[in-house]
């Protein structure tokens, strides 16, 4: 009786155990288990949706979870016939394949076939076994549990996003962006082959660099799929023949200084919550800015330039729409990673502009007279004298033509008169965060640039005058998704705050934009000088150290550094000559044919005025010019200068009388002509075209033109020759050289007045 009941016991143990192990198999798998969080890897896109960087997830991967309807059947299809035939039909286990399976390993005495199915494999990659007999059999336990929690196609879903395809890329869409750059709902039969072989042994089958291998795999998938009646056999063999052309594997890491700055704008626990990123970079802009920029700086390597930096603003909306930090991100040379756009460089002349806005606030005016004569200023470290960038001293000058052709003397003397203090504070106010010592520590030196900011507030400030004085912070995102699924909306971007009026802003603006006006210091034909109105200004700073242009239109500001992030100075490179030819590409690029002009705001006043006093002209005066005024500000003043009636070079007049007609003369300039040199024209560029003309049926080759007795050059037809003035009186003729013989002109005598 008592070994019955001790059977009993037995046998209720026996089927107790038998029943829990059963029921076992019924244990739904934990719900976290499956959550794909930890998987997602984070994606920042361009304005478009274009992949421009995928960070890596928790688990060190990319990946991007979708749904069965966001994959191709062509791949699904693929997946099943590659990885496990009878997933439609077994448990999570195949029991034909452990068969098979366990007399392989018996052999072996190792593991080296694991009859996994797609099932098993979900849970090979949740749960990270080691790859020993036990681990197996747990992995089979689970994968029956797991088929008693999802649906097959809840588990495809698992196992496509998953699943490593190798270079980092978990998941079909993260596979499919990588290697293809499209989504896997647009993958072909051939792509779908292609992909769904990789995860059978990623490592040994990356297609960068065993491509061979992976197509060998694939067109052997293909032939199985057409015989086995998986795909028509029209479309198998449309398939093989298909040549498949890879997203090279350079392309991965697009805009990378741009991305980094993306990516430190959020605190670490928020970016770990995000799966996709949204930006406002252009890419096609960007990749046109970047090959301008390598362009460029091809051409500016003998001049000791290594590195630039560009960054391109939309005015209305504040957004970036492309930025670029330096040359090549990878090269180690030049410090490649340094991003031009965000570092502390000097800005020289380019914080000018900001200072006369305060001055035309405080009632200067752009035919304010200022003086470029040799002064001292007082500062911390004692006294200084400013020089202008040609060592010269122009006298007394328009407020129009300080700014524009950007002189130092001016810009100091101004900054003195409206107080350091308030450039600083304004300064501030537009978020110049790099400015970390006191407006006494840079005093008026801060209108040179002597205080480091960076590339992007420059660009900022310059879009505040673009946008009628109103500033706003840059923009980088435009949209956010969270791991699940969840759509996110940024940051709004912060409100739009008045700095300057629109009066003076257009006033700054219209100087900026002045060709003319800029002629004595940049002369003709420059970098600045466009089809179409861009405001514009330059800066180096000391030692030829950094360079600069920063500019708008009344759609974009373009801001451009040229230099070495090592510090090494350039040879001679200026803001026109080194960040200016680029800036003007970038502008032309933009504009692609559009004509913007910019919009005089209401109340504006036109006057004019005698271009040497900054009063109104007189009948003396012997031009006028039409300048603009803030209402109330307009000259009171008749100009009282005792003007001579002489003349500027190249619009001459004339005095005394005139030559008898002869066989050559001298049509320009005549006989009496008087011309004063401009003050404020650099030297190079005050010459006058000195022009003959020919007797009827005269014939000559060439003309010589003598100046004073001396041959001063020849030039063949049309015989004008470019003198350049000097102060003095002259003797000029020109010679013609005929066939029979050398004809004298009459002589012309000018006087050429300091």
């Amino acid at each position: 009786m008592k070994r019955r009941r001790g059977l009993r016991a037995v046998l209720f143990v026996l089927l107790g155990t038998a029943v829990a192990a059963g029921a076992s198999f019924y244990v739904p798998i934990a719900r976290r288990r499956l959550d794909p969080k930890p998987v997602v890897s984070l994606r920042i896109e361009d304005r478009a949706g274009t992949l421009l960087r995928e960070v890596l997830s928790d688990e060190g991967g990319r990946c991007r979870w979708v749904g069965l309807a966001e994959i191709s059947p062509a791949l699904i299809r693929a997946t099943i016939a590659g990885e496990d035939r009878r997933f439609l039909d077994h448990a999570g286990v195949n029991p034909y394949a452990v068969v098979r399976a366990f007399f392989q390993n018996l052999r072996s005495g190792r593991v080296v076939s694991g009859a996994s199915t797609i099932t098993q494999q979900v849970i090979r990659n949740i749960y990270r076994f080691r790859r020993d007999i036990f681990a197996k059999a747990r992995e089979a336990w689970l994968a029956v549990r797991l088929e008693h929690t999802l649906s097959k196609d809840q588990i495809l879903v698992q196992y496509l996003n998953r699943i490593s395809y190798g270079n980092q890329a978990f998941g079909i869409e993260a596979a499919a962006r990588l290697y293809f750059d499209k989504p896997a709902s647009d993958l072909s039969l051939a792509e779908s082959a292609f992909l769904a072989v990789l995860p059978r042994a990623p490592s040994e089958l990356n297609p960068y660099r065993n491509p061979a291998a992976v197509e060998r795999r694939r067109k052997e998938l293909l032939v199985r799929m057409r015989d086995l009646g998986d795909v028509l056999p029209a479309d198998a063999d449309r398939a093989l023949g298909e040549a498949l052309v890879l997203k090279p594997a350079g392309e991965q890491f697009r805009a990378p200084h741009f991305c980094d700055m993306v990516l430190e704008s959020f605190p670490p626990a928020e970016r770990r919550s995000l799966s996709v990123i949204r930006t406002t970079l252009d890419l096609g802009l960007q990749m046109k800015v970047e090959k301008l920029l390598a362009g460029h700086l091809s051409t500016l390597e003998k001049k000791g330039i290594t590195n630039a930096a560009a960054v391109v603003l939309d005015n209305a909306s504040g957004e970036i729409l492309s930025l670029a930090g330096s040359r090549d991100f990878f090269d180690d040379r030049f410090d490649g990673q340094v991003n031009g756009v965000t570092s502390l460089r000097q800005p020289g002349s380019t914080m000018k502009p900001l200072t006369y806005a305060l001055a035309l606030e405080r009632g200067m005016t752009a035919a304010t007279i200022l003086e470029d004569v040799p002064t001292q200023f007082s500062t911390l470290e004692g006294s200084f004298t400013p020089e202008n960038y040609d060592e010269k001293f122009h006298g007394p000058i328009r407020l129009r033509s300080a700014l524009a052709s950007s002189y130092n003397i001016p810009a100091v003397a101004v900054l003195q008169a409206v107080g350091p203090d308030l450039l600083y504070r304004r300064l501030k106010d537009l978020e110049f965060d790099s400015l970390k010592k006191s407006s006494e520590y840079y005093g008026v030196g801060l209108t040179l640039g002597n205080g480091e900011v960076t590339l992007l507030e420059l660009a900022r400030a310059y879009a505040t005058f673009a946008r009628g004085g109103l500033y706003q912070r840059d923009v980088v995102l435009r949209g956010l998704r969270r791991k699940d699924g969840a759509a996110a909306r940024p940051d709004p971007p912060p409100k739009t705050r008045r700095i300057f009026s629109p009066e003076v802003s257009y006033l700054v603006t219209h100087i900026l934009a002045d060709k003319d006006a800029r002629i004595p210091t940049f002369g003709y034909n420059s970098p600045l000088d466009f089809p179409f109105p861009v405001a514009a200004k330059t800066g180096t700073s000391k030692d030829f150290r950094d360079n600069w242009t920063i500019g708008y239109t009344p759609r974009w500001t373009v801001g451009v550094w040229a230099g070495n992030f090592d510090g090494r100075p350039m040879e001679n490179v200026s803001g026109i000559s080194g960040a200016g030819p680029l800036f003007r590409d970038i502008i032309l690029l933009l504009a692609a044919g559009r004509r913007d002009s910019f919009v005089e705001p209401p109340g504006l006043v036109h006057a004019a005025i005698c271009p040497v006093s900054g009063l109104r002209p007189s009948p003396r005066c012997p031009a006028t010019m039409d300048e603009i005024f803030l209402p109330g500000t307009e000259p009171a003043g008749v100009c009282s200068l005792p003007h001579r009636k002489t003349r500027a070079p190249i619009v001459p007049a004339s005095l005394g009388p005139r030559l008898p007609k002869s066989e050559v003369t001298i049509v320009f300039p005549q006989d009496g002509d008087i011309f004063k040199l401009d003050p404020v024209l650099r030297p190079e560029y005050q010459t006058i075209s000195l022009q003959i003309r020919l007797a009827d049926g005269v014939k000559a080759a060439g003309v010589e033109w003598w100046i004073n007795g001396r041959k001063a050059g020849a030039e063949g037809p049309p015989f004008r020759f470019a003198w350049k003035l000097a102060p003095g009186s002259y003797t000029i003729k020109a010679r013609g050289l005929t066939p029979t013989g050398a004809l004298d002109s009459p002589p012309v005598k000018v006087l050429v007045l300091s």
